[in-house]
């Protein structure tokens, strides 16, 4: 899993990412509201610990903005030292999904997260995922473009699903490689090349571009339109 800490407590912070990490999950640590929430409408992660009390952006200011602004799904667990009802409450309805209450136990917390990212990924089949004439089918592993039906290989059709379901966003190369390497991407340049096999697949000769590179950062798959933007 690849887990988004949001936590001001530097100690606890740190005892949770080094459970975690001994746990071989990959922990990002931010120790206010703000660089929360700028952390995880940026990257895509696994999952969310998020404590109620913050500087800069409470708990559930956050947790609604990422909802509701972001439009981002992510499973979140809060972290809350309140025990009232009132107070757990809010914390669901401003879209947290769980909570555990402190003090907890690592082992918990831990327990938990999987259940989270268990129920998100199987909460929803596999849907059709659309961007201008494109067109993918995870279960059946079909693309369509206009009327062309093509086939990709294993890391081309990977790099095109996360492209979709992140579109417009741009993705950094770092998360594109995290999908497809996990934390042991090769030392070449392999990202460059298998996205140089998806363009030409999905972009033929004639056919507008749905994918850019953004230098320095990573790529998109967008509608035409969203280039101009």
């Amino acid at each position: 899993m690849h887990i988004l800490v949001i936590e001001d407590n530097p100690d606890l912070a740190a005892n949770l990412s080094d459970y975690l990490e001994a746990k071989g999950h990959q922990v990002d640590i931010a120790g206010d509201g703000i660089t929360g929430l700028h952390l995880a409408v940026s990257h895509d992660y696994d999952t969310i610990v998020l404590d109620l009390m913050l500087p800069g952006m409470d708990g559930l200011t956050l947790c609604h903005k990422l909802r509701e602004e972001a439009r981002r799904d992510t499973p979140v667990l809060m972290l809350t030292a309140r025990d009232a009802l009132n107070d757990r409450v809010a914390g669901l309805e401003a879209g947290a999904d769980d909570y555990v209450l402190k003090p907890f136990a690592l082992r918990e917390v831990e327990a938990r997260l999987k259940a989270l990212i268990r129920r998100a990924r199987g909460a929803t089949a596999p849907q059709t995922l659309r961007l201008a004439d494109l067109e993918y089918d995870p279960a059946l592993l079909r693309i369509r473009r206009g009327e062309r039906v093509f086939a990709l290989a294993p890391i081309p059709l990977k790099l095109l699903e996360t492209l979709l379901r992140a579109s417009p966003r741009v993705v950094r190369r770092e998360e594109l490689e995290r999908a497809i390497w996990g934390d042991n991407p090769p030392d070449s340049d392999a990202l460059r090349a298998h996205m140089h096999v998806l363009r030409t697949a999905v972009d033929a000769p004639g056919e507008p571009p749905l994918i850019s590179t953004v230098r320095g950062f990573g790529y998109r798959i967008a509608a035409p339109d969203a280039f101009l933007a």
